[in-house]
């Protein structure tokens, strides 16, 4: 059976969701063959051959830290040309889409972002995408070269499925334009606990109805409740209410929960643009007429102030 290479996102290690979903997606075409860079890229392999990683490929530099991109592109093209994989499939993260896009100019090959399903094909792997703001589902494939696809987060369920997992050590060879681009400087970012927005299963979103920054707190507690990602649509957070980064929509992330709440939230284009792939969609809202509620699975019609403390309640409550 062909090799897939499977881009590895991880952090020291630990490997994220989305890349267990990658491996899940890869063995439906083929045998996954991992790629993991950068510090504590070897103890990503327990994980890794758990869901089904038949080799993990290894390398560390100081190159993938302090540079940005192209390392680590130099690093999958290696991986691509070692092992002359059928796919190759990347996380649609913003680095994540940089890095298949570089390497498909590289290879020759046509490109395929922001999948949210994947199948074996006659001609090679089919891919399907939610496209036009979501109001159309299209399947496509390349058709010249090797398919470079990335695969939206929450696309599918994990399922473990364990193989060899064998580590090697994967030999790159820096190109010229590798140290084009320097990290100067990091700041951490400030944990709120929660899990990150485009990964969570479940998103609590407020709108331009939350009236104020000073209310987000009523769907802060929500989410907590509900071990929930922090969302905003972009009237909330020009407004300056919450930050730009939980911004959900077309100029914001784009998120595919098991579950998605929407509180006060009209439900304009551009913010169903960004949500409206999620499995279950539930909006509350003062609004009867509110564009929202031709999408929902559920509907409330009624003032959030009133209907989110006691859905927190409820939930608090059975939790107990």
């Amino acid at each position: 059976m062909a090799e897939v290479l499977v881009y590895v996102d991880h952090v020291d290690g630990a490997v994220r969701k989305p890349t267990l979903e990658l491996l899940t997606l890869a063995r439906r075409i083929g045998e996954p063959v991992a790629v993991a860079l950068g510090a504590g890229a070897e103890n990503t392999a327990a994980a890794l051959a758990e869901h089904g990683a038949v080799k993990v490929l290894t390398a560390d530099a100081p190159e993938f830290a302090e540079y940005l991109v192209v390392p680590k592109v130099d690093a999958l093209q290696a991986a691509y040309d070692a092992v002359s994989p059928a796919a190759v499939l990347v996380p649609s993260s913003a680095e994540g889409k940089e890095i298949a896009a570089r390497l498909a100019v590289r290879i020759g090959s046509g490109i395929i972002t922001d999948a949210v399903d994947l199948e074996a094909g006659d001609e090679g792997p089919v891919a399907t995408q939610a496209v036009f703001a979501a109001s159309f589902t299209t399947k496509s494939r390349v058709s010249k070269g090797t398919p470079v696809i990335t695969v939206k987060p929450n696309s599918a369920a994990v399922e473990a499925a364990p193989a060899a997992g064998a580590v090697e050590a994967l030999s790159v060879t820096f190109s010229a334009l590798a140290t084009g681009t320097k990290v100067t400087s990091r700041t951490a970012r400030e944990s709120t606990g929660r899990p990150e927005l485009t990964e969570a299963a479940i998103v609590v979103s407020g709108g331009r109805g939350v009236n104020g920054a000073e209310n987000f707190g009523i769907i802060e507690a929500l989410a907590d409740s509900l071990g929930a990602a922090v969302g905003a649509s972009r009237a909330a957070v020009d407004a300056g209410w919450y930050p730009h980064s939980n911004q959900v929509g077309q100029t914001g992330k784009s998120v595919s929960p098991q579950l998605y709440i929407a509180n006060g939230i009209s439900g304009a284009i551009q913010h169903r643009a960004g949500m409206q792939t999620s499995k279950t969609i539930v909006a509350v809202n003062k609004d009867a007429e509110a564009p929202i509620f031709d999408l929902v699975d559920y509907g409330v019609v009624g003032d959030l102030f009133q209907v989110v403390p006691q859905l927190t309640e409820e939930v608090n409550s059975r939790k107990g």
